[in-house]
């Protein structure tokens, strides 16, 4: 890539009659591209018109930040360009200045969707919605409100088109892929997911849940509460699933909606607050531990009113067979949506369903038998070769839930936001890819092997159909599959950072196809193949950020109080670390859970903090004046020839040698 190539594209613009572009460093020490334009007396230039021009002419990381208009480019005396008398510029301030607001109806429409997701005061039509901080998992729900205002949009196109200006331009005014409003009824085929976790053979599989314990700002009505419960039950048909085993497995079958509402109101305003806490917790453990998988049901609400002097608490509780992270912030958006409605005396009016668990799974069923599928075998067998167990202190220890304890971490907020957008916007990453990176160098350093083999879940609602759509489809969709990472030859952050990137971009169809074909083919020996590898011993999960689930406008306030215990101590572990990472309150925090019969607190507390270096590391190397990189996948629509990764170095180095 050089200078020239973008000079060329400049002066194809009308209006302009020179023009030259260099690598600036600002006070900051970050680098950014300055345009030097000459402009012909007529047409009038506009600047934001040709910074447009070249947002759709050139891939983002080749456009200026800031332009700087002349009378005539300086020359020395013998007529050539003289680069050292070019005047400086306040990059930052042209950059600030560069905030093109949204023009047409699309535009706004998906700016204020975007401002309301990400939770910032405007967005511009120039800006990167990654770079903003976005993840895959906001991106489902910046899809569900625009399809919500008819603006119909991919996950596919999300990642695609990352800008305003971009996505506006391509969005369509109608929704092809709308589903089925009534009734689903009748059996269902078990997802991927759902085998996984039968083929677990827990004790008490009727025990292992997922839950959500909110303050309540204002006293709600019993009455009407329980006809919300009523109204989401009907809505969201997964709620009603039922599950019962036979000689053939386990089966699915959605049952018809019931008079009987799972709703227990719990008055203990006479109780003095720490009567209260103990009676919350008892009352929550017992409805932690009530589900039941063949007759139901599979989620119970439970209302504490605590009095005058304490705002009240809502307890949701759900079996995890049927929900997930992206299902919790569909199902308290429509809690509050139903609540406030009904509360006005107003008709309940829920956002349309999208395509049904039951379309979604029975599809996957397809799935499993295509040829797009089998063509990842040969990916996935060499992938889960056998691995080296990490190393214990207890060996031989019994791995149950009795015996997990977790140790919580967290960057600050400043490093959070410098983590979610400086890194994205110098490496073109999302945060998964920087979570990953710092944890294969932990891991590393404890285990001296330069390879980590992972369980990854991610959120699994991928774009593998036409007309199908799971932005507002309640349901446990997690994909779980193994992950490589190995940190190659890399020799700082950034370069542990673009490896690490490039490995995960790798992944077929991110990562969907390796369960479907565990546990959906029908060949024997390929399921066998999946089965009989060694698993990963380490698994991740980042659910994404929290802070955006309940505004601040919302009738609700999550709470860290005591909820009850989600899952039956008798149950065995899956794997011997699990790591959850979430944003809350502005500030990432990673959960690390252990064996306390395999591993010291010690032992993980070190793990857990040499992570957070690991991360810190990264961010102070993204704020370097050489930090600049690309990776192969950058270029995938851009070029016409396979770039390797030494030649995008390469190019990486003349550009840094230009400032």
């Amino acid at each position: 890539i050089e200078l020239g190539e973008i000079e060329a594209v400049i002066s194809q613009y009308p209006g302009v009659r020179e023009t030259v572009v260099i690598v600036r460093e600002d006070e900051l020490g970050s680098k950014r591209l300055v345009a030097y334009i000459v402009a012909q007396p007529q047409p009038l230039l506009s600047i934001d018109e040709l910074r447009r021009f070249l947002e759709n002419t050139l891939p983002n990381y080749m456009v200026p930040s800031a332009f700087v208009m002349l009378e005539a480019l300086p020359l020395t005396p013998n007529g050539k360009l003289d680069r050292r008398a070019l005047p400086a510029a306040d990059t930052r301030l042209e950059f600030e200045a560069a905030f093109i607001a949204p023009q047409t109806t699309s535009e706004k429409q998906l700016a204020d969707i975007w401002a309301q997701v990400l939770g910032l005061e405007k967005v511009g039509v120039n800006d990167n919605f990654f770079a903003l901080g976005g993840d895959s998992i906001l991106s489902l729900q910046i899809i569900s409100k625009a399809n919500q205002a008819g603006l119909h949009l991919t996950p596919k196109q999300m990642f695609q088109y990352q800008t305003i200006a971009q996505l506006a331009a391509v969005v369509g005014t109608s929704n092809e892929s709308m589903t089925e409003q009534g009734l689903v009824t009748g059996s269902v085929p078990l997802t991927p997911i759902q085998h996984w976790f039968f083929a677990q053979n827990l004790p008490d599989a009727h025990h292992w849940n997922q839950s959500l314990f909110l303050e309540v700002r204002q006293p709600l009505d019993p009455v009407l509460l329980e006809e919300v419960v009523r109204l989401l039950l009907r809505h969201h048909d997964v709620l009603r699933l039922r599950f019962t085993q036979d000689e053939k497995g386990w089966q699915a079958m959605f049952s018809p909606p019931s008079e009987e509402i799972p709703l227990t109101r719990f008055d203990f305003s006479h109780l003095s607050s720490q009567e209260q806490e103990t009676a919350i917790a008892t009352a929550a453990d017992n409805i932690q531990a009530s589900l039941n998988l063949s007759t139901g049901p599979l989620l119970r609400v439970a209302y504490f009113d605590l009095g005058t002097k304490r705002l009240s608490r809502l307890l949701l509780v759900i079996h995890h067979l049927v929900v997930d992270g992206v299902s919790w912030r569909i199902l308290v958006e429509d809690f509050q949506t139903a609540y406030e409605q009904i509360s006005q005396s107003q008709k309940i009016q829920l956002p349309f369903k999208t395509t049904s668990f039951k379309q979604w799974s029975e599809r996957l069923q397809e799935y499993a038998h295509s040829p797009a599928l089998y063509s990842e075998i040969d990916y996935w067998q060499k992938t889960v070769k056998s691995i080296t167990p990490l190393p214990t202190d207890y060996p031989g220890g019994e791995n149950t839930n009795a015996t997990a304890r977790t140790i919580s971490v967290s960057l600050s907020s400043q490093e959070t936001q410098a983590l979610l957008q400086d890194v994205s916007a110098v490496y073109r990453t999302q945060i998964n890819d920087v979570l990953l990176a710092a944890l294969v160098q932990t891991f590393a350093q404890w285990t001296g092997k330069s390879s980590l083999l992972i369980n990854l879940e991610g959120h699994g609602r991928e774009e593998l159909f036409e007309k199908i759509d799971l932005s507002r489809t309640v349901g446990w969709f997690t994909s779980i599959f193994p992950v490589l990472l190995d940190l190659e030859k890399a020799n700082n952050p950034g370069e542990v950072l673009l490896a690490i990137k490039e490995q995960l971009r790798n992944i077929p169809q991110r990562g969907i196809g390796y369960s479907v074909l565990r546990y959906l083919s029908d060949d024997q020996e390929i399921t066998n193949a999946l089965h009989l590898h060694s698993q990963p011993e380490v698994v991740f999960n980042y659910l994404g950020q929290l802070d955006q689930v309940l505004p601040e406008s919302s009738l609700f306030k999550l709470t860290q109080e005591y909820a009850g215990i989600e899952q039956s101590l008798q149950g065995r572990r899956t794997h011997l670390l699990e790591l959850n990472g979430s944003i809350s309150q502005g500030r990432l925090q990673m959960n690390w859970t252990y064996s306390e019969n395999l591993h010291r607190r010690s032992t993980i507390e070190e793990l857990a903090q040499g992570f957070l270096s690991a991360l810190r590391a990264i961010i102070a190397h993204s704020q370097s004046s050489d930090a600049i990189g690309f990776t192969p996948s950058d270029f995938a629509e851009f070029q016409q020839s396979q770039w390797n990764q030494s030649d995008l170095d390469a190019i990486a180095a003349v550009i840094r040698g230009m400032s």
